[in-house]
């Protein structure tokens, strides 16, 4: 009695010793996320995001070194303005990719678990969050010396190290929601009117009386991470940061993860 060998199938198909062949293994997470990290810089809207990310950092800290004089906080902090108006656009866009530019069916035949799909997602954009917090702070070190000399001031070198890591987990925050929120919508201008105009409601709802104020200090998470950014987070600070991420970022992902789920892909 003979035994019939599993052979693979297809060009790039390789048997393994149980007998299985690679096409029938599940893909590496290493893999989906290399692919996701290209996808993020080969298309022609991650690059230019990408370009003036770079660009409006280092001359947001250039430019308020002229003004506020060498003081590298400072000057890391005014980059803040810049990445907290674009990452979470960066954030949208790579979530709503595959449904932009019809991929989603190739990715989703590819790799029908799309929850390691959303997840491969999630990362490159945050990791570019905390290398571009990075860049700032190393800009922000030449620029302070150099306007040093020009003012020929003494530079202030105090950095608070615990603001600067809340600064830049603001920053990873920031990204998160529009992670968040492009994931429920599936459309990247809806999620980005929402992302940018959140800011003017909530200010105006502040404005409304103790009531706006007292629900824009529990939901409105650039209220609620200023005390993250200064370094100075109480229990009940992050409570109130708390509420408001689960608003802008868990809620939304978990309802987004959900329905990218059940989607039917066209």
């Amino acid at each position: 009695m003979t035994t019939r060998t599993h052979r693979p199938e297809g060009p790039h198909a390789t048997a393994a010793e149980d007998g299985t062949t690679t096409e029938d293994l599940p893909i590496p997470f290493r893999r989906l996320l290399r692919a996701e990290t290209r996808k993020l810089a080969d298309t022609r809207s991650g690059k230019v995001i990408a370009v003036l990310l770079v660009a409006l950092v280092v001359a947001s800290v250039a430019a308020r070194a002229t003004v506020a004089g060498p003081e590298p906080q400072r000057l890391i902090f005014t980059a803040g303005i810049a990445l907290g108006t674009l990452l979470p656009v960066l954030g949208i866009l790579t979530m709503t990719g595959e449904w932009t530019h019809r991929t989603a069916l190739t990715t989703f035949a590819l790799e029908p678990r799309r929850h390691r799909v959303i997840a491969a997602k999630c990362v490159p954009p945050l990791a570019a969050t905390v290398l571009l917090s990075l860049l700032a702070m190393l800009v922000a070190v030449p620029v302070t010396a150099v306007a040093a000399g020009v003012r020929n001031t003494p530079p202030v070198w105090d950095v608070d190290p615990a603001a600067l890591l809340g600064w830049t987990g603001a920053n990873v925050l920031v990204t998160a929601t529009g992670l968040a929120l492009g994931a429920l919508l599936l459309n990247a201008p809806s999620a980005i009117v929402i992302c940018l105009t959140a800011p003017m409601l909530w200010s105006a709802a502040a404005r409304l009386g103790p009531g706006g104020a007292a629900l824009a200090g529990w939901l409105d998470l650039g209220t609620t991470s200023a005390p993250l950014m200064t370094g100075d987070l109480t229990w009940s600070d992050g409570a109130r940061l708390a509420a408001s991420a689960t608003l802008w970022i868990v809620v939304p992902m978990t309802a987004g993860l959900i329905r990218v789920l059940r989607k039917e892909v066209i």
